[in-house]
Formats: C-alpha cells, structure tokens, sequence
C-alpha cells in the first residue's frame, strides 16, 4: 500500500522537485559566466592596464588620499607604516624586607 502511494506520487514530486534543481544542474551559474565572459573581453583587449593614462589617474588619486589621510609630498602611500616602539625603562627597586 504505502510503496504503491510511493510509485504514484514520484512523478509529481520529480516534477516539483525538478524546477528548484535546474539551476543547480547548470554548468556555471550567471555571476561566475559573466565574470568569465569579462576575463576574455579584457585578455582580448590585451590585457594591460599600464597606460599612461592610467598612471597619470594613479597618481592623481594617490596625491588626494594623501592630502586626506595626512601624507606629505613624497610620502609613499602604498606602502605598510613603520612603527617604531621604543623599549621602555623598568627600573628595578630593592623589594622591602619581610618580616616572619
């Protein structure tokens, strides 16, 4: 009896079942084949982004980031800070004397 209700409902539920499986059965979903799609669109271009156009905007955005964040002319931007902390003074004191 319950295989018999099993046999009958299968179709049905393959069915229902289907439609929220067949985009997991795709290849690729649609934000990766884009992304694919706009590799092969700038490896076609040929795939360079030095030009001097883009130097020049560049350094134009990295002269403005370091007037905002306080950086002088000159001051590389790109790099990682160098911190310094110097090593600080203990200075050691006669422990008093305990009485017993």
């Amino acid at each position: 009896m319950l295989s018999q209700r099993i046999v009958a409902a299968a179709p049905k539920l393959f069915r229902r079942n289907f439609g929220i499986a067949a985009p997991a059965l795709q290849n690729t979903d649609p934000i990766q084949q884009l992304f694919i799609d706009k590799i092969r669109e700038f490896k076609s271009k040929g795939g360079k982004v030095d030009t001097p156009e883009y130097q020049k905007e560049l350094k134009s955005e990295l002269e403005r980031i370091a007037k905002a964040y306080g950086g002088s002319e000159g001051t590389d931007m790109t790099s990682f800070p160098k911190f310094n902390f110097p090593e600080p003074k203990v200075e050691i004191s006669a422990a008093p004397a305990t009485a017993k």
